[in-house]
């Protein structure tokens, strides 16, 4: 047995902690015999120690704490060692004789072969023992990915002091069947504000049905102009700006009707500025709006989702920022933390009617020949003749189909292809659920296969509409009687 530890070369000592069952003498026999061995070693400790900083967070702070030495390792050559009872047992790379150090005697030879080994790569000499933490980490990521929004998805229905809602599902039903019998009920006393969505800059036809139907029943209606891509609180400015103006021109009363991202730019508008539009609001009506968030726009944002493994967030980044020229913030303002923040923040006023009317997407084998009119091409003048419009479809009932099934697989959560049912639920708003099956774009483009023996988009936007008067009609006389 050599009294003193070999210094030959460049290589230090490779140091294993813990009881292992077997022959130590053999096991160093192993890694001198076959120098690619060692190799392999080397390159595993320092794999491991990347890992355990890319996923265990705290690891290299914990392995350090314990006053671990850092060692290099080399190509050529490695030692191995173990601690027993206090000692380290070191085993030349050049014979097979054993030499027993002391912990002081250990860490000298630690940093001697350390300063001679150049620019070897620092390892920790603990990293065999951080396995657990590497894994733990792990898991914690692969649970987060998992579980995605399972656990937002209708948090606005658990969160303690919202006030209730109320199911106007019968009384809508209604008020559609006579709408369908040309018994309109609208007052020409309002002034009518549609708000789209997003992505609506992009889709000429989004709302002019509805605005067309109203305006030939004498009624007078409007739909904002707004950057459907900006942020939410850049729309609550314009969509207060554009109320203030019509209630100059008109001094009528505005009655709201927000689709999608419209229905939540609406309700900032009058959380934010409710002293300055108190008196010019009559009510508000959300259609398939995400008021508490959307598992889609959380998925694609929120780091550790899906949107993460296939840079999702990279594309829709690149699609809003470059070529909507949006901002991504107007997608970031859907997520369930920036809903939750913003609602603690601007809760709804009491005192506001609101009707919140939500859908499931169908996902029959129909929707996949079902085509939506987005906008028109004009064909350019042959001869004398007039010019020729052709109607732009796209997919639409498709694609909102598909999401619908990847929510119901992953969540279990029903939707309209982009909105989740619970989400959409306002509260103490009067909540319309159609059993209908209608998908998120249903509402602002119309497809071309609609039955004509259902209602189309128009003439639910009607119902909605005059049931939010009644509800603002039946609020005022109940403030009426306590007056009294």
């Amino acid at each position: 047995m050599n009294n003193e530890p070999s210094r030959t070369g460049s290589a230090p000592t490779l140091m294993f902690r813990g009881n292992y069952s077997g022959n130590r003498e053999q096991s160093s026999e192993i890694f001198t015999s076959f120098p690619a061995l060692a190799d392999a070693a080397s390159y595993l400790t320092q794999t491991t120690s990347y890992l355990t900083r890319c996923f265990a967070g705290s690891a290299d702070e914990s392995v350090l704490d314990d006053g671990e030495e850092l060692v290099t390792f080399s190509s050529g050559e490695a030692h191995i060692s173990d601690s027993v009872n206090g000692f380290t047992a070191a085993h030349d790379s050049v014979g097979s004789g054993t030499t027993l150090m002391t912990p002081d005697e250990r860490g000298t030879a630690s940093l001697g072969g350390s300063s001679q080994a150049g620019t070897g790569p620092l390892v920790s000499t603990s990293v065999f023992q951080i396995g657990p933490s590497i894994f733990q980490g792990l898991i914690s990521r692969a649970r987060k990915t998992v579980l995605g929004s399972a656990d937002d998805i209708g948090w606005l229905q658990r969160a303690p002091g919202m006030p209730p809602v109320e199911d106007g599902t019968k009384r809508f039903v209604e008020l559609l069947e006579n709408i369908r019998n040309d018994e309109h009920k609208l007052p020409d006393s309002l002034v009518y504000l549609l708000v789209p969505g997003l992505f609506s800059n992009h889709g000429p036809l989004y709302f002019v049905n509805t605005k067309t139907c109203f305006s030939k029943m004498g009624l007078t209606c409007h739909i904002a102009k707004i950057h459907s891509e900006a942020s939410i609180d850049k729309n609550a400015r314009e969509i207060k700006e554009y109320i203030e103006e019509i209630y100059w021109g008109s001094k009528k009363r505005i009655l709201l009707l927000g689709h999608s991202k419209g229905g939540v730019d609406s309700a900032a508008a009058l959380s934010l500025y409710w002293p300055d539009l108190k008196d010019k609001v009559a009510g508000l009506a959300l259609a398939q709006s995400p008021y508490g968030g959307s598992p889609i726009a959380s998925d694609i944002l929120r780091e550790g989702q899906l949107g993460d493994y296939v840079q999702l967030r990279k594309i829709m980044q690149v699609l809003i920022c470059k070529v909507l020229k949006g901002d991504l913030q107007a997608l970031e303002d859907l997520t369930y933390e920036r809903r939750r923040e913003f609602l603690r923040k601007h809760p709804l006023p009491r005192d506001l009617p609101v009707v919140s009317f939500h859908t499931e997407a169908g996902l029959g084998p129909s929707v996949l020949a079902s085509l939506s009119q987005v906008a028109h091409a004009e064909l350019p003048i042959i001869g004398n003749g007039p010019s020729t419009k052709v109607p732009v479809v796209m997919p639409l009932s498709a694609a909102m189909a598909a999401c619908a099934q990847l929510l119901q697989v992953r969540y279990g959560e029903k939707s309209d292809g982009l909105v989740t049912r619970r989400d959409a639920e306002v509260p103490g708003s009067v909540v319309v659920r159609p059993e209908r099956k209608l998908d998120h774009a249903w509402m602002v483009y119309s497809t071309l296969n609609d039955s004509p023996g259902e209602a189309d988009a128009s003439q639910v936007c009607e119902a909605l509409l005059t049931l939010l008067v009644e509800v603002g009609q039946k609020r005022r006389h109940v403030i009426t009687m306590k007056d009294e």
